[in-house]
Formats: C-alpha cells, sequence, structure tokens
C-alpha cells in the first residue's frame, strides 16, 4: 500500500460532462482501492470538508490577467496560467514529502510539480501538445491573431514536454504514433495506455431511412469548432441536395454565439453534453471525426465505436484506428462516402462489426490494470 498525491486542474467529482473529467475520476477510483489516496484540484470554490479531497479556489479574472503577464514574460505557456493557483502550488510543496508517489494529471499539471521531491513522479500527459499547436498554427489564416498565439504556444508546450521527459520517472501517452515522435533518450519512461470507454453495446441498425451524421466533440475547442464550420460549409449543402431530410446532430460543450450561428441552418442541431447517447445513435447513418488537426487517439471516434456506429475520419484521425473506420481524401470524397453508407447495408453492417471488434480492447476492466502495474513498479 502506497500514500499517493493525485493532482488535476479540474475537479474530478464534479458535474462537468467532459473527457478529461471523467478520465480522472475512473483513475482516482481504481488507485484508491489499495492505496492511501489524496486528490488536490482546482474548482469554482474552496472546500477542505471531505477527508481526502482538496479544492482550491480558481483565481479570480484580474489574478488570471496577472498570471498571463507573468507568463509571458518567463516564457511559460499560457495555456497553464489560466489553471495556477498560488494557494494550491504552496500546499504541494509543503505537504509533497508525506507522499510516496504524486501521479499529476494532463500536462498543465507539471507546473506544481515540487522543486524537491524524492519519490516517484508519474504524469498522464495523454497527447502531445505541442504538435496539436503546430497543426493549429498552420491551419489558422494570416489574418487571425490566434494564428500567432498558437505558433508562440508550440514553442512553449514543447520545451515544458522536454523537461517533462527529463524529470518524471513515468509518462503516459495515449498513442503509439505519439510516442514514435518522442526523443529515443526517454522511451524507457513512456508507457503507451489506451483511451477508455464505459460501455459497449451495440445500438446502431442500418436503414435507409437514417438521416443524421453525428459529431460529438467539445465545441470550446478549436479544432472541433473548426471541423464544425467546415463540414457545415463544404459538405452540408452538397448533402442536401441529395438527402433532403439530412441531419447534421453535434453532441458536446458549446457557446451561446456559436450555438445561436450554426442553428441559422435548419439541417443542423446542437444537443450540448449529453451523458446517455443512445437516442442519437438511433437514425443515425455514422459518426464523423473530420478533424485537420488531430493529435492521439479521439475519444469521439471511440464512442461512436462503442455504439457500433460506422465512423469516417479524416486521414489525420484514422492512422489510429487501423482499418475500422473509413478514410476520406476530400470533400467530395467525405460526401460520397456519407452516401454509400446511408444506401449500402452491405457496407454499413461491416464498418459496424468492425467498430464493435476494435473497440473490445478499450475496456475499462483491461485498461485500469496497466495503471495499477505503474504505481506497484
Amino acid at each position: 500500500m502506497k500514500k499517493i498525491l493525485f493532482v488535476t486542474t479540474r475537479n474530478p467529482y464534479s458535474k462537468r460532462f467532459s473527457g478529461d473529467v471523467i478520465g480522472s475520476k475512473k483513475i482516482i477510483s481504481t488507485l484508491k482501492k489499495n492505496n492511501l489516496l489524496d486528490v488536490i484540484s482546482l474548482d469554482k470554490k474552496e472546500d477542505f470538508s471531505q477527508r481526502n479531497l482538496l479544492l482550491f479556489k480558481n483565481p479570480n479574472f484580474l489574478l488570471k490577467i496577472y498570471y498571463l503577464i507573468k507568463s509571458l514574460i518567463f516564457f511559460q505557456p499560457i495555456h497553464f496560467a489560466l489553471f495556477y493557483s498560488r494557494e494550491m502550488k504552496k500546499y504541494i510543496d509543503t505537504k509533497a514529502q508525506n507522499y510516496d508517489l504524486i501521479f499529476f494529471y494532463h500536462i498543465r499539471s507539471s507546473q506544481y510539480l515540487p522543486k524537491k521531491f524524492y519519490g516517484k513522479k508519474i504524469i498522464e500527459m495523454g497527447d502531445l501538445y505541442s504538435n496539436n499547436y503546430k497543426q493549429t498554427f498552420k491551419s489558422l489564416s494570416i489574418v487571425n491573431p490566434l494564428k500567432y498565439i498558437y505558433f508562440f504556444e508550440s514553442f512553449l508546450i514543447k520545451k515544458v514536454e522536454k523537461k517533462i521527459f527529463a524529470k518524471f520517472d513515468k509518462i503516459i501517452l495515449f498513442s503509439k504514433n505519439e510516442i514514435k515522435k518522442t526523443d529515443i533518450l526517454f522511451k524507457k519512461k513512456i508507457i503507451h495506455i489506451d483511451v477508455s470507454i464505459d460501455q459497449n453495446k451495440k445500438k446502431y441498425v442500418f436503414s435507409k431511412k437514417n438521416k443524421k451524421i453525428l459529431f460529438i466533440g467539445n465545441l470550446r475547442y478549436l479544432p472541433n469548432i473548426l471541423a464544425v464550420k467546415s463540414f457545415i460549409k463544404e459538405i452540408l449543402p452538397n448533402l442536401k441536395k441529395e438527402i433532403p431530410n439530412i441531419k447534421f446532430e453535434v453532441i458536446g460543450e458549446i457557446s451561446s454565439f456559436n450555438r445561436f450561428l450554426f442553428s441559422l441552418n435548419r439541417n443542423v442541431k446542437f444537443w450540448g453534453m449529453q451523458k446517455k447517447l443512445d437516442k442519437f445513435i438511433k437514425g443515425s447513418i455514422c459518426g464523423i471525426a473530420n478533424l485537420e488537426i488531430s493529435t492521439g487517439i479521439q475519444g469521439k471516434v471511440l464512442s461512436y465505436m462503442s455504439y457500433g456506429l460506422p465512423v469516417i475520419c479524416s486521414k489525420n484521425v484514422a492512422h489510429n484506428f487501423e482499418r475500422s473506420v473509413i478514410v476520406y481524401k476530400g470533400y467530395n470524397d467525405l460526401k460520397n462516402n456519407i452516401n454509400k453508407l446511408k444506401n449500402d447495408s452491405k457496407l454499413s453492417n461491416n464498418f459496424s462489426r468492425k467498430s464493435s471488434r476494435f473497440i473490445k480492447k478499450f475496456t475499462w476492466n483491461k485498461i485500469q490494470k496497466e495503471y495499477l502495474k505503474i504505481i506497484r513498479s
């Protein structure tokens, strides 16, 4: 039995239905079975009322501005400044030596690593964010100011990644393709663990009456916004000519402005965050992951697959899913593949079976054992 401190920047027990919150909660539930586990996180308000959960209040707007300016002066990632708390940092520095191991969840939590800690240091990075930011920079217009922010941020994140590979004992990445991009000197430190899914139940049923295209993703995340905009602008108008009653349905967190803007199109529907997807699978042709900016394994594809839904992906996304997804080469090819899945029962059912087979290795019952191995080693 070990004494472990789990550090994250979003409360794992919040009602927020997002991948990072769900993922952290599952890891915590596994680690606490045979260890003494304390969890420390940021939240909307400070709360030390629970014995093994310490919540530090997110800095207010003015403090965040101060941390942003400070990050620019010292060439630190802007992204990190949004998740920094001086009080939380001080607490971890003070209490760190009481633990055998500290588990850091997400790259932004690495800023809380104490300068003097002699126990085991583990971080789940998931993906290489420097690569993601570099892709985002390349995809944005030269007149978009975000282009230059992402360019600058990609270098700062890359600098942090190098420090993590040097300082941490174990680094968890989700994709084998991401691991190939890392320095050979750190290969022994890097552990490959797959992203997990909670359920695997086939709900997809082929019918020529199916009329929905599904997109699952947080619309506060730029690559998802760009993918949705691209589909509505470039694909949907041509699809409507061939399938007049086609519906593009998006599930995930979205700002009020974007919801209003995108919903001006009568063939588009935004559902916000949903815990259960069963009713949305019914009547669907396929799930799409048309991201041009992508690193690691896309959770949206795993979600589609867990319901046996056929999946169409961009080349950037598809290389992590072997031959279990349909890969399109351009806008017209994407449209044609959607039409094929709508009308060809043999093709649709074939990729539905591929989805169901592929997803079996991503169940939490299998993956949680990998986390326990790391803790015990």
